[in-house]
């Protein structure tokens, strides 16, 4: 498993889909937001939680196609279903190199780039915590998603729109920790929801996600 998701954060980083990607979309989207809406200070404060939040959610989705989209391509995918590891240990590698490279960056970032959103100053902290918690949960179910359209021509827009509802939960609570703790209001609800997602997601979806990629590779 370690050989395999050191394999994997490499492809992901050469491929061009790992940290600058994500990452530049994120920048984009904090930036333009300001000039779309304007520059008043109490309107961006108030909004820049769900923005950094729909801006992680969006960049995440950038790079859900590459995940088994390489193994595909050049026939991985058919030695990795016959190798002595679970094909549910093999999906959970592929979540997990996808948010080392794509979802951790987001968190890390996301401090530095809610000042150009005049985030709250108790916010910062909250937004790292819910992006923390709540990210993981994107990238297994992007795995899901991924799996679903594995060698489909032109699956990335399928892709997309059978993951999307799937975001929802998780944004609504993940942007609603990043309000509430920037308010000084009690987060323990929303956070608690936001876990149990992210450790339901992580629990459940590697099985279905594998269950899809046997069906996918007969």
């Amino acid at each position: 498993m370690i050989a395999l998701l050191t394999r994997d954060l490499r492809l992901a980083v050469r491929a061009g889909g790992g940290f600058g990607l994500g990452l530049a979309f994120f920048l984009i989207v904090t930036v333009l937001v300001p000039l779309g809406v304007g520059p008043e200070t109490a309107l961006l404060s108030k909004i820049a939680p769900g923005i950094l939040w729909i801006g992680a959610l969006l960049a995440c989705l950038l790079s859900l196609d590459r995940i088994f989209a390489l193994d595909f391509e050049d026939g991985s995918i058919d030695l990795l279903a016959t190798a002595p590891l679970p094909m549910e240990g093999i999906v959970t590698v592929k979540a997990l190199a996808h948010w080392l490279t794509t979802g951790l960056p987001l968190v890390l970032a996301a401090p530095a780039l809610g000042v150009l959103l005049s985030l709250p100053q108790g916010g910062y902290f909250w937004v790292v915590v819910s992006l923390a918690v709540g990210t993981p949960a994107l990238s297994v179910i992007g795995t899901f998603g991924a799996a679903l359209t594995v060698g489909l021509k032109r699956g990335g827009l399928l892709m997309s729109l059978l993951v999307l509802p799937l975001y929802v939960p998780t944004l609504v609570f993940g942007a609603e920790v990043a309000r509430r703790g920037g308010e000084g209001l009690t987060v323990q609800t929303p956070l608690l929801m936001l876990a149990g997602i992210s450790f339901g997601a992580v629990a459940l979806l590697p099985f279905a996600s594998a269950a899809v990629l046997r069906i996918n590779l007969r």
